[in-house]
């Protein structure tokens, strides 16, 4: 098990430890997975899947530490940053 803490949003803001993909993996070699094109009836493009590789498990996570959320004026001020023009 390879773990790395990563930061979430949903359901509520959290540290989370989570899986990784093996890196010296032979199938998917250390993406964890593979994009798959598919078709329609006339062949045409329809969409890409995602094949999860088994040396990882994706929904495999524990929460480290809740954090608080933040105050509803921060919320709105979040953006420090326009793209409009000027830029």
């Amino acid at each position: 098990m390879r773990l790395r803490i990563q930061h979430t949003d949903l359901p509520r803001p959290a540290l989370l430890l989570t899986d990784t993909p093996r890196p010296n993996c032979p199938h998917c070699e250390g993406d964890g997975g593979h994009n798959r094109d598919y078709g329609d009836e006339t062949g045409e493009y329809a969409g890409t899947e995602w094949e999860p590789c088994p040396c990882w498990n994706e929904n495999r996570c524990w929460v480290l530490l809740p954090l608080p959320r933040l105050p509803l004026r921060f919320r709105r001020d979040r953006h420090l940053y326009s793209d409009e023009p000027p830029f």
